[in-house]
Order: C-alpha cells, then structure tokens, then sequence
C-alpha cells in the first residue's frame, strides 16, 4: 500500500513554537560533570569551565530553551549551595543518581552563563519536594530583582550586578513521585501557594509551570486544571518510551496514583535488541499521540482558549545502562531506533503545537536519550542529534496540518503507522517537510499532495543506516549521519518520494 499524505494550507493558523525543540540538563550521570562542566583548569578547550565544542554543537541544534537542575535532582537542590566562591561551596550527595558526592561548583550563575554562550532560554525548576516557599521566592528574587533588595544586593556581591532575565520556571518536579509522592489536591493546594511567591519583579515576567501527570494519569490533569489552572501558565507531562513499562503503579480508590522504581526492572538493551523490541519503542512513541490528545481534551474543558500550554518537558527512549556504568548514571548508547521513535514524538508534537508549545528531551549530553556523548576531551554526536538538526527548519514556522493515509507496519499480530509526518512553511515561504519510515525491512512509497503550494524544486537530506542497532562511536563517529536525499520527484499536485527503511527524512520544497 502506498502512503498519501495531504497538506490542508487553508488550515494553516498556528506556529510551530521553537521551544518544542527543547533540551533538558539535570545533575544526573555525566550530564553536568564531565559533560557541559568540565571546570576552568580543564585541559579541555573550555570558556569559564563551560565546554567550548559542545556548546559549538548545541548551536548548531539551535537549542532554544534548557531545563535545569532536574529532574528529580530538583527537589532536593537548595540553590544556596551553588553560589559564591567555589572553594567555599557546599559539597552533597546526589542521592537520586549514584550516589556520588558533588562540589556544587555549577550552580545558578554557571547555568545562566552556558545559557548566554548557547544563546538559549533558561528553564529553571523549583524545589517544592524538600524545600519551602521561603527559598524558592528568595531564588527568584536573587535571579530577577534589580534595585536593592538582600537577595539582590547577594547577586551583586557575588559578581551580576544587573539581573537575568528568566522566563521559565517549573514549581516543582514529578511532585506524584520522587517529588514527594503527593496526591494531586494536595500538590494543587501546593501549587497555589508557592507559584503566589513567584513574583515578577520589575519587567521580568515569569511563565509559571505545574507539574503535570506521569504518562496516562488523566486524573492528576483533571485535579490540576480544575483546582490551579487559572494560576499557571503551562502544565509539565512527562513520557518514557520503553519497551516495557516496569514500574510500580499504587492507585488510590480517589483516583490518585503512587509510582514507585521497580529496581529488578528490565527495559531492554539499548544496543542489543530484536526487531520486537524495536517495533515497541514505535509503538510506544506512537502512544504520545494518544497522551496527548486525552490530557489536551481534559484541559479545553477548562481552558477553551488554550491559554495554557502542555509542555512536555521530560520525554525520549529509556533503556538499561550501558554493562560496566554506574546504573544510576543512566549512560546509554543511541541508535537508529532512537532517532526514529524521535522523529515519531517531535511530528507528533508538530502537529498539536495549538497546545503542545514546549518540550525537552531527556537528557542533553551522556544520560538517557542524550544528543551528545563524551569520553574525556572526545565527543560524538548521536543520530538523535541528527533528527533535532534537520527538524530545526519547523522553529517558529506556520504548521501546515496534514492527512496522513499510511501504509501499516507489522511486527507479529500488531501493526504501527508505517509513515509519520510533519509540514510546515517557514518565513521564507519554503515548505519543510519532514518524515520517518518505522519499517526495519521495507521502503515506504509516499505521494505527498501539497495543496496547491507552488514550490518549483525539493531537496532533502536523510538518516539511514545498514541496521536497527546502527550507532557513532568514539573510534567511528560517523557510522549514522545525514547525506544527501534524491528519491522524491515532483509531479503536478506535489511529490512522490521512496522513504528507505528505518530513516528519517527532511524535505524542503520552494
């Protein structure tokens, strides 16, 4: 069966918000330490500690928004102990990921210094799990109060005279887990009250966000939006595709659940895998969708005007550690599988960016489904890397929506949408489409109907590989990489293309 898609341009009313192509960087594994920080005495090319090459890559990406510290690092973080001279720092225990002892050496001003070097807005999230209201607002107000004030005169003493400007701030963490193991009412009653002492001082304006449900827990968006939602501005979802979902589920007869770490939980081999288990990573980025649409559908009922946005800010593969790292470093390799299951979320994110207006994979650099790895002064940039480079063409450009009829791809008696897609027009009036083929074994044939759109020539590149495992390593960091794509031709109403198999494809027709 052929695929045919069609673009609808008459329908064409909403933009394709840049921060959808957001990152997430918590005090995790090497994400931090060893990854963006490598110190100021590092033989590693470094500006003020921060790693010059990977701040060069992550510009390429044209990241537009960061989230920091966490993660379930935030709700344990008490930001007094990341600031001032680093000899005098307060050294702790991240008691979340491996147990390992931190110098506290990048703290707040570090974050918004590699900020101002990736050119990128900061998300910051806020310690409600373990820390009070009282240090939250005085976090706020030493970031974001000019004039004189003892948190601002602080800053100051310590070096920024001028505030920062923050836009993003997250009041708390997966406050349904390691944030606390709350019930929604009473985080939403929480919420209320930490979110009143996020102040806007002068004309910095703070974009509040909630923490929002785990995956398909549509009862904590019910209470959340009923209670709170007059007083937020965005609401957190956050997603893991896995081949399977181990964890521990407790639910309340009031609808609440408790999620709890199976430690013996197996979620498959990040490199090491049959095409089973790459068929229910696709179907498990596929269930975004689903997600999103419920979660969106309960939030119309109280917010019809969309004001505010569901923003997904922890989302991508999560497999086992890679054999000999600390496990609770969460160090995995990427593979071809990752960046297709990652081209399946970011279309999906595309095509509901009416409510979906932020998202940030998990993580950056060295944990989970990360877009860079290093090994001391080396790096590799994974082919999740690659897909968020040849999406960044949809940043701010007008979605075109589509109607997708695709042919099915089948793995045993269950079968996924061989095809996902995206388009849209960016400012130069180019149409940018972009694409992935789910089938391991089979080409994807594609009549791509554009509308009426009047484009003359289409090029494209794409990401493909000899196999499902097919990953970069330090000895061949070029194994997985765009080249240049040649099978679509245009015919009167559009284009035809041939998708090989397990690829991602970008287009671009002007």
């Amino acid at each position: 069966m052929k695929t045919t898609i069609t673009i609808h341009t008459e329908a064409a009313k909403h933009k394709v918000d840049r921060n959808i192509y957001g990152h997430f960087a918590e005090h995790l594994g090497r994400c931090i330490y060893e990854g963006f920080w490598v110190g100021e005495d590092s033989p590693i090319a470094n500006m003020r500690g921060i790693r010059s090459d990977i701040v060069q890559a992550l510009k390429e990406l044209k990241i537009p928004v960061l989230r920091w510290p966490g993660g379930c690092f935030a709700d344990e973080y008490h930001w007094k102990d990341g600031i001032g001279p680093k000899e005098g720092r307060a050294r702790m225990i991240n008691t979340h990921w491996g147990g390992v002892v931190e110098n506290n050496h990048f703290g707040t001003h570090e974050f918004f210094d590699l900020c101002e070097q990736l050119d990128t807005e900061p998300y910051i999230c806020g310690n409600v799990g373990s820390g009070t209201v009282y240090e939250m607002q005085q976090w706020v107000e030493y970031m974001t109060m000019d004039g004189e004030s003892p948190m601002a005169d602080w800053r100051k003493a310590n070096g920024k005279e001028k505030p920062w400007k923050l836009t993003y701030f997250g009041v708390g963490n997966e406050n349904w887990g390691c944030g606390g193991r709350m019930r929604a009412e009473y985080y939403a009653d929480l919420y209320r009250r930490y979110s009143t002492y996020v102040r806007d001082y002068g004309e910095n304006a703070i974009y509040k966000i909630a923490a929002g449900p785990r995956g398909d827990d549509y009862h904590w968006t019910e209470v959340l939006m009923r209670e709170a939602g007059p007083f937020m501005d965005g609401l957190a979802l956050h997603y893991y595709t896995r081949v399977k979902d181990h964890s521990i589920i407790v639910e309340g007869a009031d609808g609440n659940r408790i999620y709890l770490r199976d430690p013996q939980a197996v979620r498959g081999q990040a490199v090491d895998f049959e095409e089973s288990e790459w068929f229910a990573i696709m179907k498990a980025a596929y269930f975004t969708e689903e997600l999103v649409e419920k979660h969106s559908a309960i939030m119309d009922k109280y917010d019809p005007d969309k004001k505010v946005a569901l923003i997904i800010d922890e989302w991508g593969t999560w497999f086992d550690v890679e054999p000999g790292t600390n496990p609770g470093f969460l160090y995995q390799q990427n593979t071809m599988r990752d960046a297709v299951s990652a081209a399946i979320s970011l279309n999906i994110f595309n095509n509901h960016c009416d409510r979906v207006r932020m998202a940030n994979l998990a993580q950056t650099i060295n944990v989970l489904q990360a877009v860079i790895l290093t090994e001391g002064e080396k790096l590799i940039l994974t082919p999740t890397y690659h897909v968020f480079e040849m999406f960044k063409v949809h940043q701010d450009a007008v979605l075109q929506p589509i109607e997708l009829q695709s042919a099915a791809y089948r793995c045993g008696e269950e079968a996924v949408p061989q095809v996902s897609a995206s388009a849209s027009v960016d400012a130069e009036g180019r149409l940018n489409i972009t694409l992935c083929n789910t089938d391991p074994g089979s080409h994807a044939e594609v009549d791509f109907r554009t509308g009426g759109f009047a484009g003359k020539q289409i090029s494209g590149r794409v990401l493909k590989a000899s196999s499902m495992n097919s990953h970069n390593t330090f000895d061949d960091p070029d194994q997985v990489s765009p080249v240049p794509f040649n099978g679509a031709k245009l015919h009167a109403d559009g284009f035809e293309a041939q998708i090989p198999p397990m690829s991602v494809v970008a287009l671009t027709l002007s």
